[in-house]
């Protein structure tokens, strides 16, 4: 049945590279290599929504022996942030993704960050106008406001009515020479429909009469998103292009100008929005969790990227924890779901808790110690010791940061809790702690010893399970419920224990 199931597995795979190799074929794209690319701003740390579309291109590319491409769309220039570039090379990293392609392994397409390619999109602003497919505008930010705040009075919708495609040769050259800045903008028809193509959706028809005459090039001489997309993808020779289903729309912008260059369009995935936990969309300008917020509180980068991938896309099976090897061998970009996925915490964490289940002591260590250091003083600890105590709590450990909390007993003052004293008030319980105590008063402190006595007290004071093990844990810790008592108490040190026991 196993030899039977692989068989199963590895003719699956093939079925679907066949599949594939036909759907580029249809396309007129079967002499082209897969090539997808992940295209952020320099903005700060990497939210989890966009990190999920650069999961998902990145799956893509290795799924068909293809190439990733990493871009930095910086055309907006106030909201770049120093060393964002270094946030997206380190995330992707940690992520363990490999750049064929990027800023700091540069291939044959570059630059490849669009405020060095200015002259590039210049260019081909220009031949569009000579082609008559876009104009110069010289329209003041003035002008256009006193137009939006007419059809504001009106009750209609505001569009650019494009006032300067109607120029004269001869107006133009004068504005020109005259030196009056301006914008380019895109010529769009005012009839008919413009189709879109999407692998999930499939035919979109746009009424073209909803379309504005879109700016391709602003008075800074940068070009506008729309617009860099379209020349950087098709210069870049990117196949497959993978963004939010909220641009599904504007796709119809990107079409007339393929269109209009006569140039081939890409393979389009719109995939749904990620949603926060508070039902909307995740942004970073609303402080939801980054990728490296996530890091920095003892989130594994291969748990974060196996739970993003199941944001809004699934196996045929019904496995959950994947390793990248296996989510690559596993990805069907016709599996993507076209509905919203939602931002799951507990999710997350109940996956990162198998990561760190599976963790060398070494590893856990390191994911845990940065965390207890700045909560506690470690001064008078061993290196042994912390390890001993953060591998006591591996299998409820469910991120890094987690273990602070989890460990308190062992650096607080001691205390029992409401639910511990009421456990206590209500039991007779006395005779269990006074043989316990007498059982470990004089012992080597050793867990051997320490699991010795509990058994002896057992036999002796005649209570077990519950019984037996909460009135001394209680006693000794101040806490209901706890890992192996024995490793604990051992832990805990003999003074304490014996100081708490007499409380």
């Amino acid at each position: 049945m196993l030899w039977k199931g692989i068989k199963r597995n590895k003719f699956y795979n093939y079925i679907e590279k066949i599949w594939y190799l036909w759907y580029n074929f249809m396309q007129g794209r079967d002499k082209m290599k897969v090539r997808t690319r992940y295209a952020p701003s320099p903005t700060g740390f990497m939210h989890i929504g966009n990190l999920r579309t650069a999961i998902f291109e990145y799956l893509l590319a290795r799924k068909y022996d293809g190439d990733f491409i990493l871009r930095i769309e910086d055309t907006d220039q106030t909201r770049e942030v120093p060393g964002a570039i270094d946030f997206i090379y380190d995330t992707l990293k940690l992520c363990n993704f490999k750049i064929d392609e990027g800023p700091n392994n540069p291939g044959n397409y570059g630059p490849y960050i669009q405020s060095k390619r200015k002259d590039i999109y210049k260019k081909y602003a220009l031949e569009l106008i000579e082609k008559g497919k876009a104009y110069y505008c010289f329209c003041t930010e003035e002008e256009l406001q006193k137009d939006r705040e007419l059809c504001e009075k009106q009750g209609r919708p505001y569009s650019y009515d494009g006032k300067c495609s109607r120029l004269l040769k001869s107006e133009i050259e004068e504005k020109l020479n005259s030196g009056i800045p301006y914008v380019i903008r895109q010529k769009m028809p005012r009839y008919g429909i413009t189709e879109v193509n999407d692998l999930l959706y499939g035919k979109i028809k746009i009424d073209n009469s909803l379309l504005e005459d879109q700016i391709l090039l602003k008075s800074d001489g940068y070009p506008t998103y729309n617009f860099a997309n379209v020349i950087d993808d098709h210069l870049m020779e990117i196949t497959h292009v993978v963004r939010g289903k909220e641009y599904l729309d504007q796709t119809a912008k990107y079409n007339l100008l393929y269109e209009a260059f006569g140039w081939e369009k890409p393979t389009y995935i719109h995939v749904a929005m990620v949603l926060g936990e508070d039902g909307n969309k995740l942004s970073k300008r609303n402080g939801d969790a980054s990728f490296m917020d996530l890091y920095n509180d003892g989130y594994l980068p291969s748990a974060i990227v196996n739970y993003l991938a199941f944001l809004g896309w699934s196996p045929e099976s019904n496995q959950e924890i994947f390793t990248m090897d296996e989510l690559i061998k596993e990805f069907n970009p016709e599996r993507i779901s076209k509905s919203s996925s939602q931002y799951d915490v507990k999710k997350l964490r109940w996956i990162n808790s198998h990561y760190i289940k599976n963790l060398s002591i070494d590893e856990l260590y390191e994911l845990t110690y940065k965390h207890l250091n700045e909560a506690y003083d470690l001064s008078d600890k061993s290196l042994e010791w912390v390890k001993d105590l953060v591998s006591l709590y591996q299998g409820e450990l469910k991120y890094g940061k987690e273990i602070v909390e989890l460990v308190s007993l062992f650096f607080n003052e001691y205390s029992i809790s409401e639910d511990a004293k009421e456990f206590m008030d209500s039991n007779d319980v006395s005779n269990t702690i006074k043989v316990f105590y007498d059982e470990v008063k004089d012992i080597d402190w050793t867990i051997d010893n320490i699991s010795t006595a509990i058994n002896n007290t057992k036999e002796k004071a005649n209570v077990k399970g519950k019984m037996l093990y909460m009135p001394i844990r209680i006693k000794s810790t101040g806490i209901m419920h706890g890992p192996e008592l024995d490793k604990t108490l051992y832990l805990l040190g003999k003074d304490k224990v014996l100081n708490n026991l007499t409380k």
